[in-house]
């Protein structure tokens, strides 16, 4: 098992790179209508703007794409409409669960939110996933930037409509982004902290206005976000859990659904957007539907049974041992590996350091000496992995052996906020978990771990491990689903050893995301996936001001105002090689924490699928999955 969730879509926010699962993604109603006539009340003209207009956007102000491209070069523009595709959703993002779903509301704290719901959203611009970090114009047709790079104005399509008919405005694009800001998701709040607010100037021109100094990657965020009906939500609470089908513009509008079972969406045939060179070649299938299962050995006989059509196989048991069906055999079913040149990010055991016995960074990093992940992967996971070190897994932004020179010159013009200790720690070689002799329980890195204990206060009495004021050192590792509990027994019989009483704590979904909302936890698996050019999403992950906000990902409760430095001066980079060397000091600092338990990761997709599928002869794009957003149904199934 690779952990949880997979690749963000085309369709997701930036910020997330990744995640949910664990770490995870993310988001994506009523009879097709036909769209009204009536352009908006106000319009600007092009002539207004100055020349210095941009058909889209990066982190850096590179674009691969000319302003009249005609479509992505990963599509297939003449690909066939029509057909199904089924899946387990994806990813997890804000208020999702893989497990179930009882709202449709994705985007605020309260609720389990459906997959796929950004899907009858649209946004000013959508990712281009063959660039690291390009937008490109959707609801926007363009943006223009004030010198100083606090205010954008956005220019609308004219003809941008809801499901109803009605006509999208910039006053629905300001009340979408002022309301996310101030009542959505606290991983949204946080990443929109440097957004002063956005107002509409014209029906077809909102702008946004940034603080100074504001993070590269918040424009670029708010230019993700899903864009909603003012006039729906005046009537409606937009903080309220709902199966109420919200009024959206997408390309899709939900269909049949079952809470807690399935989710369909209906792709709209009156799509206002559907000719735009950034959705041509996508948006390929009828129906997008996502399935729930409590048991992922359920999902899997079911996937068997062509319940659903499309598996993204995380469970390296499964993958090396359960694809042996008569479909498969028959040809029907195809199994496929893709390479993952994506960062893989952070997987492991997250320890909660509001917790008092995970409070001396020594008994921490003991835990690490438990855990025998040579052993796990030849006897568990079939050699399918490998160990995760860095936060940055699968990436150049990884800190590798001594400092560099690009590095130790960031950490010497920092000066006197950092201590002698400090920058002896970043120069040095990043910490990384001890590597096992394989037996299951390498007697000698346990006795490092009992001399860490001992250096930490910690005394063994009647076998059961004491911290410095007597209380017995404890570790619930909590979870919403068992998948991962055949591979954390083996680690609990470690910790025995050490005195350490463990167990292995299965709770429903809702009970699990209330309690990470709420930091009520020991311990739990979680896998962060960034984003190839990282910038203010770090704060949620690994601020100190996040460890303190109900619902955030630093789950640890990371408070060290070294990492916030750090943070700053990722934030701070104007070059992509400057970004490079402030992630790899980050790194260095937040291994140093021992915040965790590492685990593992595969640089490659794992997917199998009924044989029912059309792929792009393109190139595949290097920086997502890209499925089901560019497949597409085969001819005959396609009306």
């Amino acid at each position: 098992m690779s952990g949880r969730g997979g690749r963000i879509s085309r369709r997701a926010l930036l910020a997330l790179g990744g995640a949910a699962g664990a770490a995870l993604l993310r988001p994506r109603p009523l009879a097709a209508q036909e769209a009204g006539a009536t352009p908006p009340a106000t319009t600007t003209p092009a002539s207004a703007f100055p020349s210095g207009e941009r058909h889209g956007l990066s982190a850096f102000g590179d674009l691969k794409y000319p302003a009249d491209f005609a479509h992505f070069d990963y599509v297939d523009p003449a690909a066939p409409k029509g057909g199904v595709f089924s899946q387990v959703g994806p990813t997890a993002a804000f208020n999702q669960s893989f497990q179930t779903f009882n709202s449709l509301n994705g985007y605020i704290l309260s609720g389990d939110g459906a997959q796929g719901i950004d899907l009858i959203f649209d946004s000013l611009m959508v990712r281009a996933v063959d660039e690291p970090d390009a937008v490109y114009g959707l609801l926007a047709k363009g943006v223009t930037i004030s010198h100083e790079g606090t205010q954008y104005r956005f220019r609308l399509r004219p003809e941008a409509r809801f499901h109803d008919g009605s006509a999208l405005t910039a006053q629905d694009v300001a009340f979408s982004l002022n309301i996310l800001k101030t009542k959505g998701h606290p991983v949204i709040a946080q990443n929109l902290r440097d957004m002063e607010g956005a107002e509409a100037e014209a029906d077809d021109v909102v702008l946004v206005r940034f603080v100074p100094g504001r993070a590269r990657d918040v424009p670029l965020f708010v230019a993700s976000l899903p864009v909603f009906s003012k006039a729906y939500y005046s009537v409606q609470p937009f903080d309220q859990s709902t199966l109420d089908i919200p009024l959206g513009s997408g390309p899709y509008k939900v269909g049949p659904f079952e809470a807690g079972r399935f989710i369909a969406y209906e792709r709209d045939p009156d799509y206002w957007g559907a000719a735009l060179p950034v959705n041509t070649g996508v948006n390929n299938f009828d129906t997008l539907r996502y399935e729930y299962f409590r048991d992922r050995e359920v999902g899997f006989e079911a996937f068997k049974a062509k319940v659903y059509l499309f598996r993204q196989e995380f469970t390296a048991r499964s993958w090396a041992t359960g694809y042996d069906f008569p479909a498969l055999r028959e040809g029907k079913v195809k199994r496929v590996v893709l390479p993952d040149t994506t960062p893989s990010g952070a997987q492991g055991w997250f320890l909660n350091l509001r917790r008092p016995q995970f409070a001396d960074p020594r008994v921490r990093e003991a835990l690490s000496y438990a855990f025998d992940f040579e052993w796990t992967n030849k006897n568990l996971m079939f050699d399918a992995y490998k160990r995760t070190t860095s936060f940055f897994e699968n990436s150049d932004l990884e800190a590798q052996g001594p400092a560099g020179p690009e590095e130790i010159a960031l950490i010497e013009s920092l000066g006197d906020r950092l201590s002698a200790e400090d920058v002896a720690v970043l120069k040095a070689p990043p910490w990384s978990p001890p590597v096992s002799d394989g037996s299951g329980q390498d007697r000698a890195l346990l006795r490092k771990g009992t001399r860490l204990l001992h250096e930490a206060g910690c005394r063994i009495e009647n076998g059961r491990l004491l911290s410095p004021d007597g209380t017995p050192v404890t570790i619930e590792f909590l979870d919403d689903e068992n998948g991962l509990e055949r591979h954390t027994m083996p680690f609990i019989k470690n910790l025995a050893v050490l005195g350490i009483a463990a167990h292995f704590r299965l709770v429903d979904s809702p009970q699990y995301q209330r309690r990470l909302n709420t930091f009520d936890f020991d311990a739990t698996v979680r896998r962060f996936s960034v984003s190839t050019v990282p910038g203010e999403s770090l704060r949620n992950y690994f601020g100190s001001r996040a460890a303190a906000t109900p619902g955030s990902n630093n789950l640890s409760g990371i408070s060290d105002p070294i990492v916030d430095l750090m943070i700053d001066q990722v934030i701070a980079a104007d070059t992509r090689p400057k970004l490079r060397t402030a992630c790899r000091v980050l790194d260095r600092r937040l291994r140093a924490g021992r915040y965790w338990v590492p685990q593992w990761y595969s640089a490659e997709f794992r997917i199998a699928f009924w044989d029912e599928f059309n792929w792009p002869s393109a190139p595949r794009p290097g920086y997502a999955r890209a499925i089901p957003d560019i497949w597409s149904a085969r001819t005959r199934q396609a009306g």
